[in-house]
């Protein structure tokens, strides 16, 4: 009997001694939630956040350096930050959604390049199993566009993307996409504080681009 009761309190004491030294190295690990937002932005344009930054190339003599340049924020737009798919022939609405899309975080750099503005736009979200049962892979379409506000907007430049995202069998899958390629015209100075970047989802992205006329001989 002495004998259990001292195996016993030899347990105790070991997995005392264990929920102590866990709480140590718990209490020592720094939390991710502290991870800045110059990091998270380094990995959303496929940086590492542990890498140095990388310098950038002089300015070319008379252009201002790119951390000179005016680059637009960036937000999504409105009625655009979701994207539902029903199944064939139904609408995309309760037990008829094949997969949802939205968009979760953006990102964006600019450049400059002559007269002018090359921007990197990076968007953020996720792909979310609909009760229809979504497809193995599905297309996300997007479209970046550069807008002057004001009383009249007006579009500068604006591309459509579309980036392929794999299903898992959890049903919410993350994706991640960097439009490389948008070009505008470096604005003035008086209307560079009213260019805004617009990001959402464009179902007319998937359409097939339309063939050029063929021409009469």
């Amino acid at each position: 009997m002495v004998q259990g009761l001292r195996s016993s309190r030899n347990a105790l004491r070991r997995g005392a001694a264990v929920a102590l030294a866990l709480s140590v190295a718990l209490a020592s690990v720094s939390p991710v939630a502290a991870q800045s937002l110059t990091d998270r932005f380094k990995g959303l344009f496929g940086g590492k956040s542990d890498e140095p930054a990388q310098p950038k190339p002089a300015p070319v003599p008379g252009q201002p350096a790119d951390d000179d340049v005016d680059c637009p924020q960036v937000t999504v737009r409105a009625g655009a930050s979701t994207y539902a798919v029903g199944a064939t022939g139904k609408p995309a609405v309760g037990n008829e959604i094949r997969f949802q899309a939205t968009i979760t975080k953006m990102a964006r750099e600019c450049f400059r390049n002559g007269a002018d503005i090359t921007a990197r736009i990076g968007v953020q979200g996720r792909v979310i199993a609909g009760p229809a049962g979504a497809p193995a892979t599905v297309e996300v379409p997007l479209r970046v566009a550069v807008v002057q506000g004001g009383v009249g907007e007006k579009v500068i430049a604006s591309k459509a993307y579309r980036t392929t995202v794999g299903m898992s069998e959890g049903g919410s899958v993350p994706f991640t996409f960097v439009a490389e390629d948008l070009v505008y015209p470096m604005p003035s100075a008086k209307d560079a504080d009213t260019y805004i970047f617009y990001v959402g989802f464009d179902p007319q992205a998937l359409s097939p681009e339309p063939k050029a006329r063929a021409k009469k001989k």
